[in-house]
């Protein structure tokens, strides 16, 4: 699916393949999607799940619980509590709140906020 400018999907939005959106995804609470993304700028809602590798042009924002193979930004990424990802890798700074589960974290810098 590719959409020509911002998208926001409600909770319990379920995407078999891949999604590209030009600008803003905001994607609700309990969605999943079958493939990988890419967006200019991402919110991803707590408890979705992504199977696909996340590329994002600026800013990541990754919600509680959420279950992603990678993510690769070229802006900030912040990881909130219980996230699972594979390697995390952006060209700015990674802040993590709490505990997440990754393989790797590749930043410019990396902050971690309340272990």
């Amino acid at each position: 699916m590719k959409i020509n400018g911002n998208f926001i999907a409600p909770a319990d939005t379920h995407i078999w393949g891949n999604i590209i959106v030009g600008g803003c995804l905001e994607l609700g609470p309990h969605s999943t999607v079958g493939g990988y993304v890419e967006a200019e700028s991402i919110v991803i809602g707590h408890d979705v799940r992504i199977k696909g590798p996340l590329h994002v042009l600026e800013t990541a924002t990754i919600c509680d619980n959420a279950c992603l193979h990678s993510i690769r930004a070229g802006g900030n990424i912040t990881l909130r509590p219980g996230v699972r990802v594979g390697d995390v890798n952006c060209d700015e700074t990674i802040f993590v709140y709490g505990k997440v589960t990754s393989e790797r974290l590749f930043g410019r810098a990396v902050k971690v906020y309340g272990i």
